[in-house]
């Protein structure tokens, strides 16, 4: 009897680790801040040493400022926006199209506080682009998962596959195939979006995405899209989704 029951539970332990999903495969993903030296990796950890700081300031004070009709975008969102920056792009069903933190946030500038409107590096948008993000740091990026999306992300999956210019090279060939190697000297990263806008070293200011993505077309040789085209937009909502469930870094360091 005992023999039996021995053999029953055996067996059931055998069904069940049959039945059992196979375990996940490991995130291998890295962010570029990974990536970076110790010192660059401690510039970003330090406020008080990240000069991108001076941007999340300046759009700190730009959140609370009243415009010339009295309202101001901490009137409306007066109960903080933690993650929001983690949510972006999002469908905007008036435009028929994904938008970007940046343009969402020059949307409700020109809408509710009667200002002009700027593009993403413009000199309200970008400050307030980084206030925002800061405000999402250590968040999971969770890219929207509208059915509208899918055409612009399977757009923006293309076009990272697409090998562009001379070099007649991809964003995949390089932060995929070749992530980890170096070129002239620095790392080459995985190409993550997880802490825009970003401060790079290598411009001594604080920018958006698509001046990353320009500085990449460039870098290949090939024609840049016109400044704010659909392109830039796919690949922005693909890169989102490709780093779905990575940390957000907020406003991050580059070299």
């Amino acid at each position: 009897m005992i023999v039996r029951r021995g053999m029953a539970l055996a067996l059931c332990a055998l069904l069940a680790a049959c039945s059992a999903p196979p375990p996940a495969a490991p995130d291998t993903r890295r962010s570029g801040f990974d990536e970076m030296s110790p010192a660059l990796q401690a510039m970003q950890r330090d406020e008080t040493r990240h000069p991108g700081m001076l941007w999340v300031q300046e759009g700190q004070a730009l959140w609370s400022q009243p415009a010339a009709n009295g309202r101001s975008c901490a009137g409306c969102h007066a109960d903080g926006m933690r993650g929001v920056a983690a949510r972006y792009p999002a469908f905007d069903a008036a435009q028929n199209k994904p938008l970007t933190l940046a343009a969402r946030i020059d949307q409700c500038r020109v809408q509710h506080l009667a200002q002009p409107t700027q593009a993403a590096d413009g000199a309200q948008v970008l400050p307030l682009s980084a206030w925002l993000a800061q405000q999402s740091r250590g968040e999971r990026i969770t890219p929207q998962r509208d059915e509208r999306m899918q055409g612009w992300a399977a757009r923006g999956a293309q076009l990272w596959q697409q090998r562009l210019g001379q070099l007649n090279l991809s964003c995949a060939q390089c932060h995929e195939e070749r992530a980890g190697q170096r070129l002239g000297g620095a790392p080459i990263p995985q190409g993550h979006v997880t802490g825009y806008p970003t401060y790079r070293l290598e411009w001594q200011a604080l920018g958006p995405l698509e001046r990353r993505q320009r500085n990449c077309v460039v870098g290949v040789r090939a024609e840049p899209f016109a400044p704010g085209a659909d392109e830039w937009l796919a690949l922005e909502v693909h890169l989102m989704q490709r780093a779905a469930g990575m940390a957000h870094e907020g406003v991050a360091v580059r070299p």
